[in-house]
């Protein structure tokens, strides 16, 4: 996460008071995940390297200095029980991975069983937990291809899994170290991410892939603090939960603004409305940025910066009422104008929560009340943040069983043509195949490029024979770019890891033309074999995925028509059921995206139709932003049959085309009950009296224009068949 470090007075108002140069340091660098990664990267590797190089450290040096670079660099996200739980469990299996590989050493037979078994393990770990698995896996693995890669044994075995255990335990006290001063709490920090979703999404035209990404960071932060309720914290996460409500509720205003304001982008006239939108979005932007870094550092300065910005944006949002209300014909207006004051009506709520969650009245330490969670450690914690579910995602099994094909095919090759660095060759494997071809491209040819100019530049800096003291600064400059690119630029990042791995491995021999062609021969055919069996092994092609996937979104999409009509129908406000249906729609709309996304990284020939897909995608979309707009505006009045019976057959028609997509034997008669659905009108709906009732049939209307158009796009994927329906 990325807090921005704006000074407090930016925008203008004095009165926010001075932060103390301490505060200011970790507000300003620590608050940023890049840096504070890149330092612990550095600090672990670099004390094993020196140490070891020394004679002063009683273990072997490369096992220590990699198991402590992985588990230091784990950015493990929730409360501080969770984070010792999983770093401790961490470590265990790479120290394990590491002895492992050495007892199986001696036999090629022992060897190839254990390379099954890691791959295994990699399927595995990312089935318990897709944002720690992947990592944990290559971690671990690549302990054990370097222990396999040496003679080995029992004693062998030993040593390195001790060796891996401090390096993991060296690790894992860097990370604690920080937690008592460091301005980031687990909890407020999901909280910030949540913030920090907002302020990207606020535009007064929604940003691509920014209402995916803000459902995701809400309902990160909502996992969060819900798995964190212990007794001696309850009144903190219970204000954090109302933080992020207020996030949410105002994330669902600014949607529903946005939609508003493209159904009007085309008017002429109403420069002055444009400006002042801009303007206030800009403002609105800066506050939920200063909102997400407040809640972290817990700086009254923070604070007091948010306040100064919120009453700015309430004036500037009632400037933009009046322009709108200046307006010669204000109709074409009505909905910006009347979003805008519910997005100004509801900026009360703000001030209040946040105050509430700066509170330190009854926390004087920095962070005492979060880690006396550490006083009842349990594996509780770490079983809450795993996937303990027996559905396996068919996906999934595909990629462990090349995973398991190829890494057999690396450690053959490696132990039968006794490759000195031939560890190299599954680890790249692993590294580069992906659950899907398109991240398997990309990954493959970001390694490839990496690991030759890193490669090429570690053997210049060995073949230099640098002093001691030059080529550890040198050493120490790379860990730390490493941890820095991570989560920046992945092909920035393996220049690095291969510097300072090359520089680990091969400090104590010599430097040769043969080692930097050996390490780049074996980079470059694990890469290709990877590509290969993404290509031609037990392929997963996301064009096949994506229908199942775009008809969940056009379900959730219909349940969430029918909860709104039937509110609507009955004259009453909007309850917890239609927030939880709501959440549902969002959550399956950006589904959508991530696979329309995974799907443009296919081969050409795989991604036909895919402009229709993404049409009917974006149609989808489009009506949840309009549902999103008659929640906002809802208010008890009187009930209202004709609208839910629109709604009713609008949900119908959503349904019918998703059994044409799932369905394509039956997709013409779908089609059919589609159009049907889809002509039906009811006489007069805005009739009925209220301004509920109007802006739902309007909106409702505007669904139907969608729903038609894709329903075009359908019958032209539902197969040829279906075109003249």
């Amino acid at each position: 996460m990325t807090l921005p470090t704006e000074r407090p007075n930016s925008d203008g108002g004095p009165g926010s008071p001075p932060m103390p140069l301490v505060d200011r340091f970790f507000a300003k660098d620590f608050s940023n995940p890049d840096i504070g990664r890149g330092l612990r990267c550095m600090l672990s590797f670099m004390a094993p390297l020196v140490l070891g190089l020394t004679g002063r450290l009683p273990v072997e040096m490369i096992f220590a200095a990699m198991a402590a670079q992985n588990v230091a660099n784990a950015d493990v996200r929730g409360g501080y029980s969770l984070r010792l739980s999983m770093l401790a469990a961490m470590t265990c299996i790479i120290a394990a991975a590491a002895g492992l590989g050495a007892l199986a050493a001696p036999s090629l037979g022992a060897s190839l069983a254990t390379a099954a078994f890691m791959a295994l393990c990699a399927g595995l770990w990312r089935h318990l937990s897709s944002d720690y698995g992947p990592s944990l896996a290559i971690a671990s693995s690549f302990l054990c291809f370097i222990a396999m890669a040496e003679p080995g044994g029992p004693d062998a075995a030993l040593h390195h899994a001790t060796a891996a255990l401090a390096g993991g335990c060296w690790g894992t006290l860097l990370q604690v170290i920080l937690w008592p001063i460091r301005p980031q709490h687990p909890l407020r920090m999901a909280v910030g991410e949540a913030w920090l979703g907002v302020a990207d999404a606020c535009t007064i035209r929604a940003a691509p892939g920014a209402e995916a990404a803000l459902r995701s960071a809400l309902d990160k932060a909502y996992a969060v603090l819900g798995g964190a309720r212990a007794r001696r914290n309850r009144l903190v996460v219970e204000r954090l939960e109302e933080l992020t409500r207020v996030a949410a509720r105002l994330a669902q205003r600014i949607s529903a603004f946005q939609h508003a304001y493209e159904e009007v982008g085309a008017t002429e006239g109403g420069d002055e409305v444009h400006s002042a939108a801009e303007t206030a979005f800009t403002v609105l932007g800066n506050l939920c940025r200063t909102v997400a870094l407040a809640v972290v550092s817990r700086q009254p300065a923070h604070l007091a910066a948010a306040e100064v910005r919120l009453r700015r944006l309430g004036h500037l949002l009632r400037v933009l009422e009046d322009q709108v209300a200046a307006q010669a014909d204000p109709a074409p207006w009505s909905a910006v104008g009347s979003t805008a004051g519910q997005l100004a009506a509801y900026l009360g709520e703000l001030g209040p929560a946040l105050r509430r969650t700066m509170d330190r009245a009854s926390d004087r330490g920095a962070f005492s009340l979060e880690l006396s969670d550490l006083a009842h450690l349990r594996l509780r914690p770490l079983a809450a943040a795993l996937n303990l579910s027996g559905h396996v995602d068919p996906a999934l099994l595909r990629y462990t069983a090349r995973v398991i094909v190829l890494t057999l095919i690396a450690v053959c090759a490696m132990k039968t043509l006794h490759i000195r660095h031939g560890y190299w060759l599954p680890l790249t494997t692993m590294i580069v195949l992906q659950p899907d071809f398109g991240s398997t491209r990309k990954k493959a040819l970001e390694r490839l490029l990496g690991t030759l100019a890193g490669s090429i530049l570690a053997s210049l800096v060995l073949w230099l024979r640098l002093p001691f003291p030059v080529l550890m600064a040198a050493t120490a400059a790379t860990a730390f770019g490493f941890g820095y690119y991570l989560r920046r630029s992945y092909g920035v990042a393996v220049v690095f890891i291969t510097l300072f791995v090359v520089v680990l491995t091969e400090s104590l021999g010599p430097a040769t033309l043969a080692l930097t062609v050996e390490r780049v021969a074996d980079t470059f055919a694990g890469g290709l074999l990877a590509l290969l069996a993404a290509l031609v092994f037990w392929p997963v092609w996301e064009r096949a995925r994506f229908r199942p996937i775009l008809s969940r979104a056009l379900r959730t999409n219909a349940d969430l028509m029918r909860i709104v009509g039937e509110r609507l129908a009955a004259g009453k406000p909007y309850d917890a059921g239609v927030v939880r249906a709501k959440r549902t729609a969002e959550s399956a709309g950006a589904a959508v995206f991530s696979s329309l996304q995974r799907m443009s990284g296919d081969p050409e020939s795989f991604r036909e139709r895919m402009s229709e897909l993404a049409a009917v995608a974006n149609g989808n979309q489009r009506i949840t932003r309009a549902l999103n707009l008659i929640i906002l505006h809802a208010r008890p009045e009187a009930p209202a049959p004709r609208v839910r019976d629109i709604a009713e057959h609008r949900a119908a028609a959503l349904e019918a085309m998703a059994d044409a997509l799932e369905h394509p034997g039956g997709a013409d008669l779908a089609v059919q009950r589609a159009q049907a659905h889809l002509r039906w009108r009811h006489a007069a709906p805005r009739a009925e009296p209220g301004a509920t009732v109007s802006i739902a049939a309007g909106q409702l209307d505007r669904a139907s224009a969608e729903i038609g158009a894709m329903l075009l796009g359908t019958v032209e994927l539902a197969g040829e068949g279906s075109r003249g329906n």
